[in-house]
């Protein structure tokens, strides 16, 4: 158990110091290492195996497609069109924020740059209209995740890759629990909204619906794109990353002409920033997921879970309930990568479908995104509507509560939400 003592207490340490989370991961596990006696070059080997992976190429092309729908303009015409749609129902605001963010989240699958872009719109106008400003940061933050779990999900692209797992399958499973997170979201917004007298906007005319449908269209085909694309067996999830992005770029220069050529180089130099600085954290937790695996700690670990409980339904709820407290301080990201060998093996004890159990684990890391210490969308969305983190974290648990009870749902019903990748993606199971 040394090795194992080292490992945890030394990433603690380094968490406790202000380390930033990749580097106390990296040198945490480098400590391992040298105590084991392995070669330091394995350290390296490992943090370049865990990038040389064919469908990570997935994860430049959907930020690269996020900033071209914000650096575009896109987005705006997104929420013109979600105002036309649903702007005109009680909590009409606030609805436009959910399906603006769900819209997004079917394009980019990033829910930091979906917070910032979307928020900095929708947390001042619904403050302006009458909603309490920590209701319309939690909603921000909340809706955000969605970019987690509706595809495409850069969440599921690293599971997948990692795991081992089918994209296609992950991505197909996320549409209906995405979906009704959503709608558990706009119904509590409608239920806020009606408690505090919030007024509704004007119903738009049908030409104006039209209208604003007609600017939107070029860029809800995205998400056709992507999904119609990967059912269809034309292409997979990786290809349809760069498809997706080609698509973006001819919209954002040819179509609408809001981003000129000249600035297209700016824009992929930063995509390639934003891109590297989650990768540096990719490839330090693959190394602390090798050494888990390595020491034996994810058998162990996973044989004691399953002994709890002899019922898969037991199994995935104590699994959810560790991923619940493993999201407040990692990244989703991160969590999957260091914990993916555990979860593996887990599975593999209880019989529980790959694709069940990265739904679960997924979901349940996605609250995380909006829960101190970690809540990297909490933060941001408070930031904005300039609201103390104790105030937001208060509003945004009715809304967690809404999350915690679909995922119960889809850990007793199943077949209900694993119907659609075993339809398109039977050989995923």
């Amino acid at each position: 158990m040394t090795p194992i003592l080292i490992l945890i207490a030394g990433f603690l340490s380094l968490i406790l110091l202000r380390v930033p989370i990749a580097f106390a991961i990296g040198l945490s596990s480098l400590a391992t290492v040298l105590y084991l006696g392995l070669p330091t070059v394995s350290v390296v080997n490992q943090m370049l195996s865990n990038l040389n992976s064919f469908a990570l190429l997935a994860v430049p092309f959907f930020l690269l497609l996020g900033r071209l729908m914000n650096d575009s303009g896109i987005t705006d015409r997104l929420m013109v069109f979600a105002q036309s749609m649903v702007g005109h129902i009680k909590g009409g605001l606030g609805h436009i924020n959910v399906l603006v963010s769900m819209m997004f989240a079917s394009m980019s699958g990033s829910a930091a740059a979906d917070t910032a872009s979307v928020g900095a719109i929708m947390i001042p106008a619904m403050k302006k209209a009458g909603y309490p400003a920590p209701f319309a940061v939690a909603l921000t933050a909340t809706s955000s995740t969605l970019g987690v779990i509706i595809p495409p999900s850069i969440l599921f692209v690293i599971y997948g890759a990692f795991g081992n797992v089918s994209i296609a399958g992950l991505f197909m499973a996320g549409i209906l629990p995405g979906i009704l997170i959503g709608l558990g979201q706009m119904g509590y917004t409608y239920f806020v909204a009606s408690r505090h007298g919030v007024v509704n906007t004007v119903k738009m005319p049908w030409k104006e619906r039209g209208k604003s449908t007609r600017r939107a269209a070029p860029a809800l085909l995205i998400p056709l794109i992507i999904l119609g694309g990967i059912t269809s067996g034309v292409f997979t999830a990786t290809e349809a990353s760069a498809i997706a992005a080609l698509v973006g770029l001819v919209l954002a220069v040819i179509v609408y002409r809001t981003i000129r050529p000249s600035a297209l180089f700016t824009i992929l130099c930063e995509t390639v920033v934003a891109y590297s600085l989650p990768m540096f954290a990719v490839a330090a937790a693959g190394i602390m997921g090798w050494l888990i695996s390595y020491l034996g700690v994810a058998r162990d670990v996973a044989e004691l879970i399953a002994s709890v409980s002899h019922q898969d339904w037991g199994v995935l709820i104590m699994l959810m309930i560790f991923s619940l407290i493993v999201g407040t301080v990692l990244s989703p990201m991160t969590a999957v990568i260091i914990f993916l060998p555990i979860i593996k093996e887990l599975g593999v004890i209880a019989q529980i479908p790959d694709i069940h159990l990265a739904l679960v684990v997924c979901l349940s890391l996605a609250i995380g995104l909006t829960t101190p210490p970690y809540g990297i969308c909490l933060l941001i969305a408070a930031q904005i509507g300039e609201v103390d983190m104790p105030r937001a974290f208060l509003a945004v648990l009715p809304i967690v509560a809404i999350t915690i009870s679909i995922i119960m749902f889809v850990i007793f019903l199943p077949e209900i939400f694993l119907y659609l990748p075993k339809t398109f993606f039977p050989e995923a199971f």
